[in-house]
């Protein structure tokens, strides 16, 4: 698929349009430097009186944020609306936040380039900026419409908790009351809007400051999610998949499928085979009764012991060079200690809350959608192709969602095409509500890839002179429309993130990639490449600084390279855990790590001890996060300990196994998860920082294991696992 039009996107000085319902504001500033490419059309910067803009201000003083983000969990409804609130000097009782409509013109993600999506912890760091600018001015223009009531100057009126006052003549008014008129007005250019000084904030980074603005609904059930969606006259709609990758339907028969009452209609469509019907349970049903002969000539046959022999084998040559510098085989050949090992990476479903789900209504003239849509721009084009429709009359409504950590942000838009498909095959007389079932997300693919490292170091004076990791994994990249951003001279940039740039410094240095092809649909997860690289790199330094007999944080301290926050972020986690080496006592360990992913700094110290049941026990983590300045202080603590969660089980029990093609796990079951009574105590140290916001969606979750596995190598005659997941269900 082709991008959009990727040329430049200018200011304009006249943003905002008359509007009978309020105020509404929208602002664009000039992507991040280095962003691959440029924001859309010259025209779209024109905001429009729809919900086309960022803020719209009502009549009764309410505040509408229109986020582009997905909400899922991660806090954007909450963060983005604090930065508006800030500029404005809104009250936080006024302030609404509900997703924008799918239009990349208006909502690109400014770090993606013509794309609207959600993905690598960029929704308040892309908005930042935007934000606090299209606050600004939605403040000015209500304070010129005030003063022109008033005839005072403007500089005279001061606005607080959504209350604008002039002091000499006693004069007040709420926002509400100046909406009308400030519609009227026009924008100020960006260089005439003064932004506050951050030590002007009252809700940006301050303790308890606001409350997120999705937890009421979520908690007394008036939320709405895909799967509430009941519409009069929907058919609901499963499908069944072939049981291998890469196999299709050759034949079906679905006579006893469309003898269960409630089953309407069966169809083949392009990914299987679906079954309609008047609810759920009759569609599952339904399926279960199919009788389906699947053509399986084209299928991926192999199990995953044979993907990671042979994964194993390419490791024992050099790939591509992601990055290098001095001569590693020279200085191996003569360092006094060579340490070699290797690190496997299985198969990880991303297994959210809420699986895979969404709803179509469409006719020749346009369709309407509505799901948690991760990359607005490309499920919108998706959709639009398989119903011979124009983008553009394709609505994307994006709804809240129970989770994604990256299932939702598909490259290639599978889900969307499917929910197209299906409705596309039953015809437009009917809307259509697509469902996966757990099983469904378990077995479905799009899966963190298998990957192997092979690291070798060398030591030479109780110094690490020497380091070389070969990667050998698959590429999600390739084939899609980020390709040409993230793919360079055969270098997947997403899969040696984070170790082709160590924040050691090493004399010698190498890292190289093979690139595998294999017929198993695969997808970023959350922390994406840093997922198995934060592992290989901090568990091999420290078997390095063990070796070397160096304390882990005075080694790694030792180590570092220019970079000053690696060293305030670990010395803010040894000092919170109050670090006087690994030993904890009563059979425990205490491990460290430390990674840097998507710009933001977090450093574990996590303690361990085996249990009984000889699994691993941790029974505390104490983390330091840098994500430069923090807008939402409680969604950054939520986040780290989510990650934690989030991360530890998956590195205890979290495996998707391949035999003879075929995936084994099947549900929460045997695709084990972290239970709430193995959930560790946490500390979170937020360090104080000025730089510019960076993200805490995903940075939290790579550290967690290499902590918990250098706890583990701590421990008498503790080793760090070498393969994942620490806790293997027998084969």
């Amino acid at each position: 698929m082709a991008p959009a039009d990727s040329t430049t996107l200018k200011l304009s000085r006249r943003t905002v349009l008359k509007s009978t319902s309020g105020l509404v504001v929208a602002a664009y500033l000039a992507p991040f430097a280095g962003s691959a490419l440029a924001a859309t059309k010259a025209k779209a910067a024109q905001s429009v009186f729809a919900p086309n803009a960022f803020i719209r201000v009502g009549t009764d003083s309410t505040v509408t944020v229109l986020v582009k983000h997905i909400e899922f969990g991660q806090g954007p409804f909450t963060g983005l609306a604090t930065i508006v609130a800030e500029e404005m000097d809104a009250d936080w009782a006024q302030m609404r936040a509900e997703h924008a409509p799918a239009d990349a013109k208006l909502y690109n993600n400014l770090a993606f380039g013509p794309v609207q999506g959600t993905g690598g912890s960029t929704a308040i760091a892309n908005s930042y900026d935007q934000l606090r600018q299209a606050g600004a001015t939605a403040r000015a223009l209500l304070v010129q419409a005030a003063a022109n009531s008033w005839r005072v100057p403007a500089k005279d009126i001061t606005v607080e908790r959504g209350v604008l006052r002039h002091a000499a003549s006693g004069k007040q008014g709420r926002f509400g009351e100046f909406a009308l008129a400030a519609s009227r007005l026009p924008a100020p250019a960006p260089t005439e809007v003064r932004l506050k000084d951050p030590s002007e904030f009252r809700l940006i980074g301050r303790e308890g400051a606001v409350r997120k603005l999705d937890v009421p609904a979520k908690t007394n059930g008036t939320a709405q999610f895909t799967i509430d969606i009941h519409e009069p006259n929907m058919l609901t709609v499963v499908v069944a998949h072939p049981p291998l990758f890469g196999a299709k339907v050759a034949s079906f028969d679905a006579i006893e499928a469309l003898a269960v009452k409630g089953v309407v209609e069966v169809k083949q469509v392009p990914t299987g085979v679906a079954v309609y019907a008047e609810s759920t349970w009759p569609a599952i049903k339904g399926r279960e009764k199919l009788r389906i002969t699947w053509d399986e000539s084209a299928a991926e046959k192999r199990g995953s012991e044979q993907i990671l022999a042979e994964y194993r084998a390419a490791a024992r040559s050099p790939g591509a060079v992601a990055d290098a510098h001095g001569n590693v085989d020279t200085s191996l050949a003569s360092a006094e200690r060579v340490i070699e090992t290797e690190y496997a990476f299985p198969y990880l479903a991303h297994s959210p809350m809420e699986p895979l789900d969404g709803f179509l209504r469409w006719n020749d003239k346009g369709a309407t959608a509505r799901f948690g849509s991760q990359i607005q721009t490309l499920d919108q084009a998706v959709i639009a192709g398989v119903l011979g429709l124009k983008p553009e009359q394709v609505a994307v409504e994006t709804m809240l969602a129970g989770g994604s950590f990256g299932r939702r942000g598909e490259m290639g838009s599978d889900f969307a095409a499917e929910l197209a498909q299906v409705a596309k095959a039953i015809g437009p007389a009917r809307p259509v509500k697509l469902m996966w079932t757990r099983d469904d997300d378990v077995q479905g693919g799009r899966y963190r890839p298998l990957f192997v490292h092979r690291m070798r170091g060398g030591l030479r004076g109780g110094k690490v002179v020497a380091w070389s990791d070969t990667i050998v994994g698959q590429s999600f990249i390739q084939g899609t429309m980020f390709e040409s951003m993230l793919f360079k001279n055969g270098i997947d940039a997403t899969m040696v993130e984070g170790a082709n740039e160590i924040p050691y410094k090493i004399e010698n240095f190498r890292c190289d990639l093979h690139i595998q092809k294999v017929g198993v649909p695969t997808l970023s997860w959350r922390s994406v490449g840093s997922t198995h690289t934060g592992y290989a790199v901090e568990c091999f330094v420290d078997q390095l600084l063990q070796t070397a007999g160096q304390d882990p944080v005075e080694g790694r301290m030792a180590l570092f390279g220019d970079d000053p926050r690696f060293k305030t972020t670990l010395r803010a986690v040894a000092d919170l855990a109050k670090w006087s080496g690994p030993a904890a006592g009563s059979g425990r360990a205490r491990g460290v790590s430390i990674v840097k992913a998507f710009g933001t700094y977090v450093a574990h110290i996590a303690e361990v001890s085996m249990g009984e049941n000889g699994e691993p026990r941790v029974h505390k983590v104490w983390c330091a996060v840098d994500c430069g300045r923090v807008v939402n202080p409680d969604i950054v603590r939520a986040q780290m300990e989510g990650g934690i969660g989030f991360g530890l089980g998956h590195i205890l029990y979290g495996e998707i196994r391949l035999e003879g093609g075929r995936r084994v796990q099947r549900n929460f079951d045997t695709y084990r998860s972290l239970r709430i009574h193995e959930m560790p105590a946490i500390e979170v140290k937020i360090v104080d920082s000025t730089e510019k916001p960076t993200g805490v969606g995903e940075p939290g979750v790579p550290p967690i294991g290499p902590a918990v596995a250098n706890a583990l190598a701590r421990l008498a005659g503790g080793e760090r696992p070498r393969q994942l997941p620490m806790v293997r269900e027998a084969a």
